[in-house]
């Protein structure tokens, strides 16, 4: 039994309820989902539950419920049986990152999250590139993002850690902890508010699993050892789940990623914030910052105002998420040939077998 203000149900989600959902519908938020079915939370039980065969078809993959979304199932879900999702109500948030390969399709990580942590931890892995990518992709999704630097026992230089992610993710703020020592988690604690779902970010390794075992007080998450080798880790955690913390708040871990592809250039100026503020200084409006004449951007560069590699660092992720489009939008105008070519063909035999010339 849960409290649907404890599950982080608000007027966004209440005011999409049809008058018929009260009859025949019962909101539920997606716990966790596994191999097509779903864990599903209500206020008046927990089960499972299964896409209606309609939603099958009329959902894309990026569309259809994922962990933290809010769903009308058709009654209380228990133990005992197996109810339907009969509708996704429209996400608030909805973080998303590229599927890897050649494959242009759109991957959501976490829906419906108030604020997402990225994890990098401060041993061999620490790469605070990776970092702004992360924070891209958190702005892009519309929930507030948060930087924690991990296994600070491991660090011989925190200070100089800690400046340099302040320098390149301006405005985020940054937690330091050590989750096996418990070191920090006071303050990390703090952040997540009655309600408040909050999901963890990062590469293998990084500490995610461990993090959630301390807030909530218990081995709740598998945690894994880093290879000695190069400072990898191992993905333990294999599927996104929900979990409440007992003073309030729910955590959403999600597995270890080696890769974050960007999908669009959304959230890039809010990374990258003082190149975008020179960029409204510079002559031409469509400016790309090369060749230019009157490039406020380059000019900060020869001057030493900006940093060369930050500014390649942006153009290389502008560049990423411009050719994720380009071949997203010929994934689409494929698609859209294969069904006219379908439509023409069913026509043609619909002709020849009314008897009419093919």
């Amino acid at each position: 039994m849960y409290e649907l203000q404890t599950l982080g149900f608000g007027p966004f989600f209440a005011q999409q309820l049809s008058p018929s959902d009260g009859d025949r519908g019962v909101p539920a938020r997606v716990a966790a989902q596994h191999r097509g079915a779903y864990e599903v939370w209500s206020e008046t039980g927990a089960g499972r539950a299964e896409l209606a065969g309609r939603l099958r078809l009329e959902l894309e993959d990026a569309a259809s419920p994922a962990v933290g979304d809010w769903v009308v199932v058709k009654d209380t879900p228990d133990a005992d049986h197996t109810t339907v999702i009969e509708r996704v109500l429209t996400r608030r948030t909805v973080f998303t990152r590229g599927t890897a390969g050649r494959e242009a399709r759109a991957q959501v990580v976490a829906a419906n999250v108030d604020l997402v942590f990225v994890v990098c931890g401060l041993d061999a892995d620490f790469n605070v590139r990776r970092i702004e990518r992360y924070l891209s992709r958190i702005h892009a999704s519309g929930a507030e993002p948060a930087v924690i630097l991990n296994k600070a026992d491991l660090c011989e230089d925190l200070a100089g850690h800690v400046s340099e992610v302040e320098s390149h993710c301006i405005g985020a703020p940054i937690l330091v902890t050590s989750a096996l020592r418990c070191a920090g988690i006071e303050a990390l604690r703090a952040c997540i508010r009655d309600g408040t779902t909050v999901a963890l970010v990062g590469s293998s390794g990084a500490g995610k699993s461990t993090l959630v075992n301390a807030l909530l007080g218990e081995h709740h998450m598998r945690t894994g050892e880093v290879r000695q080798s190069d400072g990898r880790g191992c993905h333990v955690t294999t599927h996104r789940q929900l979990a409440l913390l007992p003073s309030g708040g729910l955590l959403l871990d999600t597995p270890g990623m080696r890769e974050l592809q960007l999908v669009d250039e959304d959230g890039l100026d809010a990374v990258f914030a003082d190149i975008a503020a020179l960029a409204s200084r510079c002559r031409f409006r469509d400016c790309r910052h090369e060749t230019e004449p009157g490039c406020a951007v380059k000019q900060a560069v020869e001057s030493g105002e900006l940093d060369a590699d930050r500014l390649e660092h942006f153009r290389k992720l502008e560049r990423e998420a411009q050719a994720y489009e380009l071949r997203h939008d010929e994934a689409k105008r494929r698609q859209a040939g294969r069904l006219w070519g379908q439509l023409w063909d069913e026509a043609a035999r619909l002709r020849k077998w009314k008897g009419g010339k093919p």
